[in-house]
């Protein structure tokens, strides 16, 4: 579980909420039909960005803006080099039963088991790093066009309340109700766009930014085992992909 989205999601809400009460009457901030204008026609707007597959299936992409688990790239680098270490010794047969619970690494062994030129398996890999990313990054486009279209509707809500409240100048009872829905809709805006649009759909790209440098990094370890080259080799190569201080570290605890 990714404890910074959800503490950051509901922190930001209850602060929110705090202020509310802190400010009197809660109920003073609710108004269904302010609810159904920026929520509901946000949510519908948004859907006819994308088609109703891809809308859908922005259900399974959000799971992973807070239940998400990858590898440090230490561990790739850690793996790539028993690969390695066991193609020189057994050859490429020998890593058919290695356990790799990673299952692009898996792929790629399993590309170099069954005797694949490197061409076929460096466009292959590259081919499936490329199209996950774009999976990942329409699940994050998804959450980017809510948070661009929840304020404009706020602001359509604040227009709808402004012409009920100027047609019934004349009933002081009824500027009220009207006025509320003017202000609520902006509000409703503005909180789905920046407590809960926004940050997932930045935490849905990082977390595709880091599944694709992985992915590359294990792309790297595949055809550096299968030119046949040296596991620190390949280990050094593969700290490139580690951050300036780690790979220090790492090579002052090799000398």
């Amino acid at each position: 579980m990714d404890i910074a989205t959800l503490l950051g999601i509901i922190g930001a809400i209850g602060f929110v909420v705090v202020a509310m009460v802190l400010g009197g009457d809660i109920t003073l901030f609710l108004d269904t039909q302010s609810f159904f204008i920026v929520f509901g026609g946000s949510l519908f707007i948004t859907l006819a960005n994308f088609s109703l597959g891809q809308f859908l299936g922005t259900g399974k992409v959000v799971v992973k803006a807070f239940f998400f688990k990858i590898e440090h790239p230490q561990e790739l680098i850690d793996t790539a080099v028993e690969m390695a270490d066991s193609a020189r010794k057994g050859g490429f047969l020998a890593l058919e039963e290695a356990e790799i619970p990673n299952k692009f690494f898996r792929k790629g062994v399993d590309m170099l088991v069954d005797g694949h030129d490197a061409e076929v398996v460096r466009q292959t890999l590259s081919k499936d790093i490329k199209m996950s990313f774009a999976r990942h990054e329409e699940g994050a486009r998804v959450f980017k066009i809510l948070s661009d279209v929840s304020p404009a509707m706020g602001m359509i809500g604040t227009l709808i309340g402004l012409v009920a409240m100027l047609s019934n100048m004349d009933d002081p009872k009824a500027i009220g109700p009207a006025m509320a829905v003017a202000l609520l809709t902006t509000l409703y805006g503005a909180f789905l766009a920046n407590v809960i649009a926004i940050p997932i759909a930045n935490k849905l790209l990082l977390r595709a930014e880091q599944e694709k440098l992985n992915r590359q990094l294990i792309l790297d370890a595949i055809l550096g085992i299968q030119d046949g080259q040296n596991p620190r080799v390949i280990e050094g190569i593969l700290r490139n992909y580690l951050a300036e201080s780690k790979r220090i570290g790492n090579e002052d605890e090799d000398e």
